[in-house]
């Protein structure tokens, strides 16, 4: 009640007039926590009122300028949305509109077939199409180891007999002549590329019993530019033994002794003395009967190389190569070819017939100011199963670069490395080393039992192994490096009537 004590409307201790509880609730609100509360929206409303001009300033930026492109798209000419009128309608800037269509990767691999290997390029010789992109396929190995494609310009062939890898050796190395190439064969043992070197204007030289030519494997050979008269001595005297030694290895079928070597060395000195330009028969006459002024062992010593040597003047090579040269090596020609289907029945007469023309060729081969050179070894089967000229071929693969030259080599199969020596021995490594050093392999068709041994040396995929067997006559598979290609090789009609290889047959084509 009213005037009651403590009902708060009278005034007493603890009571509180409604003046000073105004007084009180603004002290409160202008107290220390609402001060800080107004400087905090303060703040707030300042950030956002910085926010908002920042907005407005870039709108009015982007603003001017999409005017100032609206104005540039204005100034500009563009066709007409139906393309130019006249001849030149249908030519339109606009986008090819085309259902949006989704398939299988095998499927669209055969409705886009132009997704393919780009190829080699147009610098080279054509050597037909390949098969995959439809575009046409151009090799040479020196412009592709002037780009950095191939780091070894060798080039491994293999085919079985009738596939075309004849004529694609042929080929290659005949149309490379218009480009400034020369083309040498140390040895033709089927006479095939005679008929190719007179045509590029070349020298085919035939060599067999009862022929006039006859060649010096002695011969000094062309000097290379430069060479100083102190190491053309060397190099001719080191050449002379070498391959000395090797005909006398390629005979007896094993390695010369220290002995022998003493006696092949003893017997050239004293032949080089006696004449500026030796032959065999003065190395044989020596060997066996060694001058009085030499030790008297020399003849026992050097019997058995005596003999072997004297097959090359007395035996079943006489005529061959125990005289002065009667034909000259003139490596400025486009093409020289020794062939020897004369003598083709006897792998060892071969291979001593093989030694003696390489090294009668090798001054020519080992001049780097010669240019550059194609070297064919056709039925590398024959070449490789002698020690002697096996080491002769790989020190020459190994040197190709510094020469100038892509050495060609030619086989049935490339199973045939397999045969030569035993598993792990030096020949073995020395026929893979051609291999390894050579790194375009074209493979023409393969037997089905050949297979597996191609696949493995060349580390084919299980698809280009597939292939092999089913390739047609004149296509291939190249590996090139770590690129493979199918081409299917064209030729000139001129071309088939020279390189055709299947007259004799009663073919004709």
């Amino acid at each position: 009640m009213p005037g009651q004590p403590g009902s708060g409307t009278e005034p007493g201790a603890g009571a509180v007039s409604g003046d000073e509880e105004g007084r009180l609730h603004t002290s409160i609100l202008v107290g220390p926590t609402g001060e800080r509360r107004r400087h905090r929206k303060a703040r707030q409303r300042a950030a956002a009122q910085i926010e908002a001009d920042a907005r407005q300033k870039r709108k009015a930026e982007a603003r001017t300028r999409w005017e100032a492109e609206q104005i540039e798209r204005r100034s500009v000419t563009y066709l007409p949305a139906a393309g130019e009128p006249g001849t030149a309608t249908l030519r339109t800037p606009g986008r090819f509109r085309l259902p949006r269509h989704q398939d299988t990767s095998a499927t669209l691999a055969g409705a886009y077939p132009f997704l393919a290997e780009a190829g080699l390029g147009s610098q080279g010789v054509f050597v037909g199409q390949d098969l995959y992109s439809g575009g046409s396929f151009v090799y040479d190995p020196w412009v592709l180891y002037q780009r950095g494609v191939i780091t070894a310009p060798n080039v491994v062939l293999a085919g079985i007999v009738g596939a075309g890898k004849s004529a694609l050796a042929k080929s290659l190395y005949a149309r490379s002549v218009p480009f400034g190439r020369r083309v040498y064969v140390p040895g033709d043992p089927n006479g095939e590329h005679s008929a190719i070197a007179e045509l590029v204007g070349g020298k085919a030289i035939v060599l067999g019993h009862g022929l006039s030519a006859r060649l010096n494997p002695l011969d000094e050979g062309r000097r290379p530019a430069g060479v100083s008269d102190v190491e053309w001595a060397l190099m001719v005297t080191a050449r002379r033994r070498d391959l000395v030694g090797a005909l006398t290895e390629a005979v007896l079928g094993r390695p010369l002794g220290p002995l022998e070597h003493t006696a092949v060395d003893a017997a050239l000195r004293a032949a080089v003395a006696d004449a500026d330009v030796p032959v065999l028969p003065m190395v044989v006459d020596r060997i066996l009967t060694p001058d009085s002024g030499e030790d008297g062992r020399l003849a026992e010593d050097g019997r058995a190389v005596g003999h072997a040597l004297r097959r090359l003047v007395a035996g079943d090579l006489a005529g061959l190569f125990d005289g002065p040269s009667t034909v000259a090596f003139d490596p400025t020609l486009p093409m020289i070819s020794l062939d020897l289907s004369r003598l083709a029945g006897n792998n060892l007469l071969m291979s001593v017939l093989m030694t003696c023309s390489s090294a009668w060729m090798e001054a020519a081969l080992m001049d780097p100011a010669a240019g550059q050179r194609w070297v064919v070894y056709d039925e590398a089967w024959r070449l490789i199963s002698q020690p002697a000229l096996l080491r002769r071929m790989d020190a020459q693969w190994r040197q190709a670069r510094h020469f100038g030259i892509a050495n060609l080599l030619l086989f049935h199969k490339l199973s045939d490395l397999d045969t030569v020596g035993d598993a792990g021995s030096a020949m073995r490594a020395l026929a893979s080393s051609l291999l390894a050093n050579a790194e375009t392999r074209v493979i023409y068709r393969q037997e089905t039992d050949q297979l597996g041994p191609t696949a493995q040396l060349l580390g084919l995929t299980a698809t280009e192994r597939a292939l092999l067997p089913t390739l047609g006559t004149g296509q291939g598979l190249w590996r090139i490096r770590d690129r493979s290609f199918v081409v299917a090789h064209r030729l000139h009609p001129a071309e088939r009537r020279a390189f055709d290889t299947t007259s004799r047959m009663g073919h004709k084509s």
